[in-house]
């Protein structure tokens, strides 16, 4: 048996290079930075001042099955990061966290909109994210991890300033913003009401991925690939929904097979996928087909704070669940990689040290 079809052990997952396309930035803070900028500001809405009863608030709260509900924890995230200081000490964290976990490409993604209510311009918010991303890869460095964090830059698909967002994206893509998404609550506000904007985009040669196949169906897995032009899908894990596993082989529908043959990569979030209704299990989760399938499958943590989850607990869930091997994790790895939104050379020079070093040489050890 080669190295690469063995089974990691935990010790070895934590280890492994790791790229993750899907993390929101203010779904990753950790409780003790929640708890000391609420007694800063003097916000006293949390349920808990006990750092490991708030992560256990916010974890048994998306565990509701509805994304509504799991949206709704957010408001006490975005209320202690309307200060540009915070703003940069949460991005920092984030990229300090994701280093020690393995990670060594990451895009983070967060509406600056959300972060405006107390005299921040959008811009000055994505200055301090962008600050925050480089001091954090500055302290990991010298914790001897090197990692790469851009930023993603959200539209809430439920408000009118999209348009503004991908501005600012353009603005700013040479400084670390790499692309644009939509989010927020999918049913109701269909990819198509933003269809300008990402019309604007496509005329900006700029990148953008759109949250789709979440909470809704294939309508909005349609609109955000053959209407809008979506390069990925925020999860699309309903795309399941075109495809018929009654017979002995499985049948793709025309979306799914279009989405699979020109390799649209799925950003596929197991644990949230789990929290927000769209499967009921692990061993349930369409990752598992898609994989067999060869869909473009990547595997994301979407709200480390939300779920209480990281990198290497999604790949040791995905292990246990699946038999998933070595070769199975730098399959989903380099998928992100090939389907990151930095250039083609900078891609390459990562994926080549992660097959090189990474993944031979830790499962030897």
């Amino acid at each position: 048996m080669s190295d690469l079809t063995k089974i990691p052990t935990s010790e070895q997952i934590k280890r492994l290079p790791k790229a993750l396309l899907h993390d929101h930035l203010d779904g990753g803070l950790r409780p003790q930075t929640i708890i000391d900028i609420a007694a800063e500001i003097g916000y006293t809405a949390l349920p808990t001042t006990k750092p490991e009863e708030l992560a256990t608030w916010f974890r048994e709260s998306c565990d509701s099955g509805s994304l509504v509900r799991y949206l709704e924890t957010f408001s006490h995230t975005i209320a202690v990061m309307q200060r540009r200081e915070d703003v940069v000490r949460v991005a920092r964290e984030c990229v300090i966290d994701l280093a020690r976990d393995g990670v060594v490409y990451a895009e983070v993604r967060g509406a600056p909109e959300l972060f405006t209510e107390k005299g921040l311009t959008m811009a000055d918010v994505v200055e301090a994210t962008l600050e925050g991303y480089r001091l954090g890869e500055v302290e990991a460095k010298s914790e001897g991890r090197n990692i790469r964090v851009v930023s993603l830059l959200c539209g809430m698909r439920q408000n009118k300033n999209s348009q503004e967002v991908a501005e600012l994206v353009v603005k700013y893509r040479d400084a670390g913003v790499a692309g644009f998404d939509i989010a927020g609550p999918e049913k109701g506000f269909p990819p198509s009401d933003q269809l300008s904007t990402f019309e604007y985009l496509r005329r900006e040669n700029a990148h953008f991925t759109i949250h789709a196949g979440e909470a809704y169906g294939l309508p909005s897995i349609w609109e955000a690939i053959q209407l809008c032009g979506a390069e990925r899908l925020g999860h699309g894990v309903h795309i399941m929904d075109d495809i018929d596993l009654t017979g002995a082989t499985p049948k793709l529908g025309r979306l799914a097979a279009y989405i699979r043959d020109r390799r649209v990569p799925l950003e596929l979030c197991p644990t949230s996928n789990l929290q927000t209704g769209a499967a009921k299990s692990i061993k349930d989760h369409p990752i598992g087909k898609l994989g067999k399938l060869r869909f473009r499958i990547t595997v994301n943590t979407d709200n480390r704070l939300m779920s209480q989850t990281s990198m290497s607990n999604e790949m040791q869930q995905l292990v246990d669940a699946f038999d998933w091997n070595f070769l199975d994790l730098q399959r989903v790895t380099i998928n992100a990689l090939k389907s990151a939104f930095i250039p083609f050379e900078e891609r390459l020079a990562i994926i080549e040290e992660i097959v090189k070093p990474g993944y031979l040489a830790i499962s030897a050890e």
